[in-house]
């Protein structure tokens, strides 16, 4: 058991838990769609969707692409909860990675160097190479990162901008989420992304870099929270994912 404190995420999957025993579902029963979830909890799409994962992983909840989430046959005690306390979810990693990298990124154009700018445009060189060969490979994209880090001179922001990176590498509620995803188009829209905060570094524009930043990171939720949609793909989830950390930037 670890001493960390209970992530918001996960008093939602424990209330979710309470809600399936006093509802008597059964194993191969669909649960209350993300929604409905949502509005019955009050609470955002985005952490409905990261408790949904974590009970994923525990192995007491099947989501079924565009039909659902259904109680999973032979299911663990609902009652119980497994030790997942040390993992963390995938959209309240983005949030801490937006709070944080967009800061970075300001930062960073008022400290970058010519050597920086160039290590940053190989690291874009090698992620289209990546996309355009098809590889399963991320490396790039997070090599990007960190030299964004690394630009502002400043250790400790090096080693949170790393541990988060570390957080997402080892979690197995992030590898849960990406198994549900088979279009793979929105790299090159990260891409893009990539490209934006790279001209607003080059640039030394420290408003448009921590902008650029922000705007990516909240690409990328909103991407994965469509991508992973085991509902109607057309649900307005923007209304469930960001918007809160938007406010408060």
């Amino acid at each position: 058991m670890s001493d960390a404190p209970q992530r918001r995420y996960q008093d939602v999957a424990a209330e979710l838990r309470q809600l399936i025993r006093a509802e008597g579902v059964q194993p191969g029963d669909r649960i209350l769609t993300e929604r409905q979830i949502a509005l019955r909890l009050g609470v955002g799409r985005s952490l409905v969707r990261d408790a949904i994962i974590m009970l994923e992983v525990e192995g007491l909840v099947q989501v079924r692409q565009g039909s659902g989430v259904y109680l999973q046959e032979g299911a663990p005690d609902t009652a119980t909860a497994p030790e997942t306390e040390d993992d963390i979810g995938p959209f309240e990693l983005l949030e801490a990675r937006m709070v944080l990298e967009s800061a970075v990124a300001g930062l960073a154009a008022a400290t970058v160097t010519k050597a920086d700018i160039i290590a940053m445009r190989e690291a874009l060189d090698d992620e289209r190479r990546s996309i355009t060969e098809g590889r399963d490979d991320y490396q790039s994209d997070q090599r990007f990162h960190l030299l964004i880090a690394e630009a502002t001179q400043n250790g400790v922001l090096v080693k949170m901008v790393s541990d988060l990176w570390n957080l997402r590498n080892r979690s197995r509620m992030w590898a849960q989420l990406h198994s549900r995803i088979f279009d793979d188009t929105y790299r090159s829209r990260w891409l893009d992304d990539h490209q934006a905060i790279l001209d607003a570094l080059r640039a030394r524009d420290c408003a448009r870099a921590r902008q650029a930043m922000r705007d990516h990171l909240g690409n990328v939720s909103e991407t994965l929270m469509q991508l992973s949609d085991s509902e109607d793909p057309s649900f307005d989830g923007f209304l469930f994912s960001t918007a809160r950390t938007a406010r408060t930037l």
